[in-house]
């Protein structure tokens, strides 16, 4: 049963948003100061309180996917497209990870959904010409 909160709410505002705010910038911080060890333990920790949160789900897949584990960063990503499926930029970043991988086929379908979305979109129209020659 889901109770009404608010006017038009279904769900409780998060009472710790600004916390998880700032937690985000913080981890974003650690990240543009390329620490990526201790931005990993931080997001770590974030998605152990909060496992569904999209921004640190991103982040931490970029993380990886900038330490050339590609495989880790896709399982990222596919967390962060499970809450936000139509996010091209974690698309655009699941496709490279797949080409890394040499997973074309993957790579394409990301393509192909980016396309879908924003069919106008630069860097996958580079891609796919990259994965088709």
């Amino acid at each position: 049963m889901t109770a009404l909160v608010g006017l038009f709410s279904r769900t409780p505002k998060d009472p710790n948003k600004k916390k998880n705010i700032e937690k985000l910038k913080e981890i974003k911080k650690l990240v543009k100061e390329k620490k990526y060890t201790a931005a990993l333990k931080s997001g770590n920790d974030f998605l152990h309180k909060v496992p569904h949160h999209h921004d640190i789900l991103f982040t931490m897949g970029g993380i990886y996917y900038l330490q050339n584990k590609y495989k880790t960063a896709i399982s990222y990503f596919d967390k962060a497209l499970e809450i936000g499926s139509y996010d091209v930029e974690v698309l655009l970043l699941k496709a490279y990870s797949h080409q890394k991988l040499s997973e074309n086929k993957r790579a394409i379908q990301c393509c192909e959904k980016i396309q879908e979305i924003d069919p106008k979109n630069k860097s996958v129209l580079k891609l796919l010409e990259e994965l088709n020659s």
